[in-house]
């Protein structure tokens, strides 16, 4: 396993920021035992939890022309038909992928193809479940014209803790299957809106894991 390069510059800052308020309390408190010991095991905790959200696990990825893979490590908290009114302007399948603090948040192209949109959107940043926060937090949107003509379009969606989106592709890019398109910092959500009538892989509440399980099959 390997961190993130996202995590770099957030991680260096934990490090600072635990070791000046660890010197403040040796300085203050050396005589309260307790309180010293509880500020470190504080600060421990504090260090293993940012690492391990900038962690980048090694994987065997799913691929297949056919297949979309789940870009994202989470829970699927939505599958049904809704409105899409970005793009498309018509109803499509939308499976939402809930992405808690404590999963990988590396995300990956779900399909191989071209990328026809892109759009950043600045916003709000309400919990992640919310419904609204599709339309109203801080988003990216884009679509990927599968090989066969089929275009998909996912979005990273940032959460209540969520502060910046990363992207890595832009309209006309040529993009693989499983590579990484994005990183979202600190909870969120990835949707992804498909053809009515596609075949979707996946139950409400199961976890998935980004580049390995499959979410639907393509006709």
């Amino acid at each position: 396993m390997t961190i993130h390069k996202e995590g770099y510059t957030t991680i260096a800052l934990s490090v600072l920021f635990i070791f000046i308020i660890n010197a403040i309390v040796d300085y203050k408190f050396s005589d309260i035992v307790w309180l010293r010991w509880f500020v470190y095991i504080l600060s421990f905790a504090l260090f293993v939890i940012v690492l391990q959200f900038f962690r980048n696990p090694s994987r065997t990825f799913t691929t297949g022309d056919n297949l979309v893979i789940c870009p994202a490590d989470g829970k699927v908290v939505v599958i049904e038909e809704t409105e899409e009114g970005e793009y498309f302007k018509d109803r499509r399948l939308q499976v939402s992928i809930f992405m808690s603090p404590i999963n990988v948040h590396i995300n990956r192209n779900p399909i191989s193809g071209v990328v026809k949109f892109f759009k950043y959107h600045p916003g709000k940043y309400l919990a992640a479940w919310n419904p609204k926060s599709s339309t109203e937090n801080e988003r990216t949107t884009t679509v990927v014209e599968h090989q066969n003509g089929t275009p998909v379009l996912f979005r990273q969606i940032a959460g209540a803790l969520a502060r910046r989106i990363v992207w890595y592709i832009k309209e006309g890019d040529q993009v693989t299957q499983t590579e990484q398109f994005g990183f979202i910092k600190f909870g969120s959500r990835v949707d992804i809106f498909l053809p009515i009538g596609t075949k979707v892989n996946l139950q409400l509440d199961q976890v998935v894991k980004g580049g390995i399980t499959v979410l639907a099959e393509l006709s």
